[in-house]
C-alpha cells in the first residue's frame, strides 16, 4: 500500500502579499481552504503543511495546531530539503506538491495527476509541463526516491528553492509525464500572489463556497461563463520567473 501524501508548502514570507496563507476568505484563512479542498481526494493518505523555521511562520504552525493539521518546519530557502525532510518524517512513498497560493486546487484534478502517475509508472508527473488547465490547480507528483535524487543531486539555488525545477531540466534522467486538460484554458489565472488575485478568488468563494459540499473547476467555468468580467479583475497580474 503507498503512503500518499499532499505536501502544502506554505510560509508567511511573500513579497507580494504578505502573510497571504492565513489571509481571509468567507471567515477561514486561506490555508484551512486549500486543505479542506484536498481532503476531498480519493487518493491522497495525508495532508501536511510545510513550513520553514522562520519565527515569522510560528503563526503557521500555531494555525496547524489550532486545526489539527500534520506540519514540519525545515529551511526556508531551501524548500527542496524542505520537502525530503517532511516526506521522510511521514514516510511518504508518493509526494503530491501544493502550494499555499491556490485556493482553488480541485481535488479531482489532483486525483487526476495522481492516477496518471501511477498507471504510467513516472518518477515525476504533473500538469505544469505544458500548461493547459487554468494556473492556480497546478498538481505535481513524484516518488520518494526520485525526491532523494533530485535532494542530492541539484545544486542550484533556484533548483532548491523551487522544488521540482530538477526534474523537467533533466528528463534523460526521469521518467516524466504531463496531464493535459482537453482544451486549452491556461490562460485563466486562479493563483493568488496580489492583492487583485485575492479579490478574483473571493467573489468566486461568494458565489460557489458550502461549508457541506466542495466546488470544482467546471463550476468556476460556469460562473466566468455567466460573468465574464470576473475574469477581468487580475488577468493583467504577471506571474513571477522562477529565476
Amino acid at each position: 500500500m503507498k503512503n500518499i501524501v499532499a505536501i502544502i508548502q506554505a510560509r508567511m514570507g511573500s513579497t507580494r502579499l504578505p502573510g497571504k496563507v492565513l489571509l481571509d476568505i468567507v471567515g477561514k484563512p486561506m490555508l484551512w481552504h486549500i486543505v479542506n479542498r484536498l481532503r476531498y481526494s480519493k487518493l491522497i493518505n495525508r495532508i501536511v503543511v510545510g513550513t520553514s523555521i522562520n519565527k515569522k511562520d510560528d503563526l503557521i504552525e500555531n494555525f496547524c495546531k489550532e486545526y489539527k493539521i500534520d506540519f514540519y518546519r525545515g529551511s526556508e530557502e531551501d524548500v527542496l530539503d524542505r520537502y525530503y525532510q517532511t516526506a521522510k518524517v511521514f514516510e511518504a512513498n508518493i509526494i503530491i506538491r501544493i502550494t499555499a497560493d491556490c485556493p482553488l486546487i480541485d481535488p479531482e484534478i489532483v486525483d487526476l495527476v495522481i492516477k496518471n502517475h501511477i498507471k504510467t509508472n513516472s518518477d515525476y508527473t504533473s500538469n505544469t509541463i505544458k500548461r493547459t488547465f487554468p494556473r492556480g490547480l497546478d498538481a505535481e507528483v513524484f516518488n520518494f526516491d526520485s525526491l532523494k535524487r533530485v535532494c542530492h543531486n541539484a545544486t542550484e539555488p533556484y533548483q532548491r528553492e523551487h522544488v521540482t525545477v530538477y526534474f523537467y531540466e533533466n528528463p534523460q534522467l526521469f521518467k516524466v509525464y504531463n496531464v493535459e486538460n482537453n482544451i486549452d484554458i491556461s490562460y485563466l489565472r486562479w493563483t493568488v500572489d496580489e492583492d487583485r488575485d485575492l479579490l478574483f478568488v473571493r467573489e468566486i468563494y461568494k458565489r460557489l463556497y458550502s461549508e457541506k459540499d466542495i466546488f470544482l473547476m467546471m463550476d468556476i467555468l460556469n460562473i466566468l461563463k455567466k460573468e465574464p468580467y470576473l475574469i477581468e479583475i487580475n488577468k493583467d497580474v504577471k506571474q513571477k520567473s522562477i529565476r
